[in-house]
């Protein structure tokens, strides 16, 4: 448990860093792509996962041992997906509906995709301990 609360307070001071990486990546996106801002977002959310995963690996998860690359392809399908259709989705309706500013409808996508994103990241992506029930056997029958 201990380790759990560890991993989500350094989880969450990357994700700070992020956030700040992210909005400011999207403002100067979104000025380069003229409006475009769901253009932009994806830009800025790809820029800021690979900052994320780079910290998460040297930092949040670094007692952790394991390819990098496989890592990097579970972040990407994993925390990627749930990020971008998150922002995509929340940034669609928050704008568009909720008439929110740019900034403040991605700090809020941000702020929703968050816990899913840990959760990922810890029990499956940065961790080394693995499942494994046995399979019933002479050696491990109760009945042996």
């Amino acid at each position: 448990m201990k380790s759990t609360l560890l991993h989500w307070l350094k989880f969450n001071l990357v994700g700070l860093i992020g956030v700040a990486v992210q909005l400011a990546t999207l403002a100067l996106f979104n000025r380069v792509l003229s409006g475009h801002y769901l253009l932009a977002s994806v830009a800025a959310l790809e820029l800021t996962l690979l900052h994320n995963f780079a910290w998460h690996l040297h930092y949040t998860w670094r007692e952790q041992d394991g390819s990098t690359l496989k890592r990097l392809l579970h972040f990407h399908l994993s925390n990627g997906l749930v990020s971008l259709a998150g922002n995509l989705v929340l940034m669609r309706l928050l704008i568009s509906h909720a008439h929110l500013a740019l900034l403040a409808a991605n700090a809020i996508a941000i702020v929703c995709c968050s816990l899913a994103n840990f959760c990922i990241s810890h029990f499956w992506i940065f961790t080394t301990k693995r499942c494994v029930y046995p399979i019933p056997g002479p050696a491990t029958s109760p009945h042996a």
